[in-house]
């Protein structure tokens, strides 16, 4: 059952990058959130993360485990991947985001424990006695730092909605997890790009790359996703209003200034913004946010999950390797021929035409809602039903627009 429900993630995970390169993303939109499917992945994406810190290392250190092949263990660590690709890929979508619902306060959670290992530089896995499946350690570690990022571009989308998330959202990224200081952690240190040799290399596109002279001082998509998350919490009304600017706080967002060069600013003019912020931020002593009586809501899936598994992991992990992780040859056979099926380019060409003869067909304008027959000419992701709706949206979609583009 479950290999069949990583089936489908990872067809629907292809068929996502497939829509997005043709500009038909929102119907694939439109179907997870009418089948409430955004919440389900959640569950699924940290229920596999208890797996990888839970499950896995008791595997490694089992001495009567030597599996013929450790391809089923690696389905179970690439599907962490998947369903964090496919969250990154439709969470550009404000309907998306709301359509989490109360789910989204264990994402941001997840979120904040991947960018702490992110900026601690923590992201591989911590190493293990010698075993057998060494090579599984390995992937673990590589694939460890892929889904770090795709954590922080979901976190961005997050920060983008912050007046239509769940109220005790904005509380926990700014003051549970401290996301502004966590942030400018990430903005000093940059663990996406590193000197070697004397040359830079910058981490884009899923592969480290060198970088021309010409181009070091060109801001990446992962700078802009930082950039723009912060954006969005230290400028927004209410997140001013919410966040504590006590000493430490104030003097860790202050370092920022360091940062914005004109040659920065000049690549996202929105920096401006956060320049004149800083400036003012220097000079004055903000407000303490008032103490408010309210209920907040806490995320219940992780919590839930390793509650009710509590000292059973090992037991667990022996029940997985006798009828899990130990196929007979006729079952990895079988295997073989279902995922050669999946990653099949016919399986594909169907699947992109069942999607595109499904649900509601009609786009709607960002602005206002009404049937949109127009897109944005530079990066094809947002549809408008007139020009004034889009001179409207301009000013909030053109940093997004600018990375994309």
């Amino acid at each position: 059952r479950w290999v069949r429900q990583h089936e489908y993630v990872e067809k629907l995970n292809m068929h996502s990058i497939l829509s997005v390169s043709a500009g038909q993303e929102q119907l694939l939109t439109e179907l997870l959130v009418t089948h409430a499917k955004i919440p389900v992945l959640i569950g699924e994406l940290i229920s596999v993360e208890i797996w990888k810190h839970k499950i896995f290392p008791v595997l490694c250190r089992l001495q009567d485990f030597k599996p013929r092949t450790t391809f089923p263990i690696y389905l179970v660590l690439h599907h962490e991947a998947s369903i964090i690709n496919l969250l990154e890929t439709v969470f550009f979508h404000k309907e998306i985001c709301e359509s989490a619902e109360d789910s989204v306060l264990d994402l941001i959670d997840y979120c904040h424990r991947k960018l702490t290992l992110l900026a601690a530089g923590g992201t591989k896995a911590p190493p293990a006695a010698p075993v057998p499946p060494q090579e599984l350690q390995e992937q673990a570690e590589v694939m460890e730092f892929g889904i770090s990022l795709k954590a922080l571009s979901v976190l961005r989308f997050i920060t983008d909605q912050v007046d239509s998330l769940p109220l005790s959202a904005l509380t926990r990224m700014l003051n549970t997890h401290n996301l502004p200081c966590l942030l400018v952690e990430l903005v000093e240190h940059c663990p996406w790009s590193c000197w070697e040799a004397g040359k830079l290399r910058k981490f884009e596109n899923g592969t480290w790359h060198m970088v021309p002279p010409e181009d070091q001082v060109k801001m990446t998509k992962l700078d802009g996703q930082v950039w723009l998350a912060l954006l969005n919490l230290l400028l927004s009304p209410e997140c001013q209003r919410k966040y504590c600017f006590d000493g430490f706080n104030k003097s860790q967002l202050l370092k920022l200034r360091a940062f914005l060069t004109d040659v920065l600013i000049d690549q996202l003019p929105n920096l401006g913004e956060m320049q004149k912020f800083l400036s003012y931020l220097a000079v004055t002593e903000p407000a303490p946010p008032k103490k408010e009586l309210i209920l907040e809501q806490v995320p219940v899936i992780r919590d839930h999950i390793l509650q009710k598994n509590s000292g059973k992991w090992e037991a667990i992990a022996k029940h997985q390797v006798k009828h899990t992780f130990s196929p007979t040859e006729e079952e990895l056979k079988l295997q073989a021929h279902r995922w050669a099926q999946t990653y099949s380019l016919d399986v594909m060409e169907v699947l992109t035409w069942a999607f595109s003869t499904l649900g509601p067909k009609k786009l709607r304008c960002r602005v206002c809602g009404a049937e949109a027959a127009k897109h944005c000419s530079r990066c094809r992701s947002e549809w408008y039903c007139s020009r004034a709706c889009q001179i409207q949206h301009w000013q909030k979609h053109k940093p997004a627009c600018n990375l994309i583009a």
